[in-house]
């Protein structure tokens, strides 16, 4: 069994992509667009060229997203994704990327736990925790 997240940007998913391509090394293992849907009544009105479906894979896990009902809404409330790095200067680096246009929650700082952990929501509005999991020489 695997757990894999599913995110709706609500029209922005190309954006997205376009992004965590830049910001985690993602590469695109699927992209659909409504368009290509054999059913046109499963498409939104004017979501023609709009995300059906998308899988990212970063780092060896997978990624989904889709612009879903296309309302250019999209909400992440309650949720972080997590990504752990094995040192601090990459936690840095994914945090440094994953922050801009963001909102830094709490800075990457070293902590009881981890020479480096912080907390962010990405331009999208999702959350992320970065977290250095390897014990620093």
């Amino acid at each position: 069994m695997r757990i894999e997240p599913y995110l709706m940007f609500g029209g922005r998913s190309e954006e997205a992509i376009k992004f965590y391509k830049e910001a985690l090394g993602a590469e695109v293992a699927m992209l659909m667009y409504f368009r290509d849907c054999p059913e046109p009544e499963c498409i939104p009105p004017g979501a023609g060229d709009k995300v059906m479906h998308a899988t990212l894979n970063i780092a060896g896990y997978t990624l989904m997203l889709s612009d879903g009902d296309c309302s250019g809404e999209s909400s992440f409330s309650g949720i972080s994704l997590s990504i752990s790095t094995q040192t601090l200067e990459a936690a840095e680096a994914v945090f440094g990327a994953l922050s801009e246009n963001g909102e830094v929650q709490m800075p990457l700082a070293k902590t009881f736990w981890s020479e480096g952990f912080g907390m962010l929501k990405d331009r999208f509005g999702v959350s992320w925790m970065v977290n250095v999991t390897e014990p620093q020489g």
